[in-house]
């Protein structure tokens, strides 16, 4: 059977199992933070687990446990590929994470499995996904442009195909937000983007990035997340947990912001 093979297990998460399952479960149970319900759609960061997955823990924590359904997961492209999907399913130390080829199918979009091979914003989700929900099938998009319309044109993509299929479905958004910027810069400029995703406003999220420059490397999948859980009936999205880089190394001069947030 054909799978994608970890690329960055050892680098940005322990390769080992058991030092992975340890981790992935302090991550969980350390959070304090719970959703009003379980969220149509989660953001999570994508960095090294040492410095952003107990944010990303908080995201996940509000997703059931139990989750059978399909999680789309939306990353961005750090090699500069054209938006694909993958239809073969995602090795994790823990086990494989199966893909739901018909949802895939459904989705209408090209498959890629090169063109995915070394995205680590895809790749970082699928320990969380397979520890926190494993039953739960996955289709994975990884996307280019990342303007608004072409975020708000996939996110309507993922609802009609979510109508085809009839499937129980939830979002996963993957990014980072400001890079290699003071920690004070960084946690005005973040926060004040993220401000506007409360009543799911993508046009001032958008207008916000621009004005601030704020760098986050993934504010299309997080419109497109935002999109396509309007279509199943959310309406704010709440911010769960937000660090940097700076509160694990101590060094404020040149942080990474992550967010963790859940769309209800």
């Amino acid at each position: 059977m054909k799978v994608r093979t970890p690329a960055v297990a050892g680098m940005f998460y322990p390769g080992e199992p058991y030092h992975l399952e340890q981790l992935l479960e302090r991550f969980l149970l350390e959070t304090e933070t719970v959703a009003e319900g379980s969220p149509y759609a989660i953001v999570a960061p994508h960095a090294g687990y040492v410095y952003s997955g107990a944010v990303a823990g908080a995201a996940y924590a509000t997703l059931p446990a139990d989750f059978d359904g399909t999680l789309v997961v939306v990353g961005p492209s750090h090699g500069g590929y054209p938006t694909c999907t993958s239809s073969i399913p995602w090795e994790t130390p823990l086990g494989i994470v199966d893909v739901d080829a018909a949802f895939v199918t459904a989705l209408g979009i090209p498959t890629n499995e090169s063109s995915m091979r070394d995205e680590h914003a895809l790749e970082v989700q699928m320990p969380f996904i397979k520890y926190r929900c494993p039953r739960a099938q996955v289709a994975p998009v990884m996307m280019g442009l990342q303007d608004l319309g072409s975020a708000e044109a996939l996110g309507e993509r993922i609802g009609r195909a979510i109508d085809e299929t009839g499937r129980d479905v939830r979002l996963i958004a993957s990014s980072d937000f400001s890079h290699y910027v003071p920690d004070r810069l960084a946690r005005s400029q973040d926060l004040y983007a993220i401000e506007a995703l409360t009543d799911l406003d993508l046009e001032l999220f958008y207008k916000r990035i621009a004005e601030r420059h704020v760098s986050a490397c993934g504010y299309g999948p997080i419109a497109v997340a935002c999109t396509a859980a309007e279509g199943l009936g959310a309406q704010h999205a709440r911010l769960l947990r937000y660090a940097t880089s700076g509160d694990v190394t101590g060094d404020k001069s040149s942080v990474v912001g992550y967010a963790a947030l859940a769309v209800v």
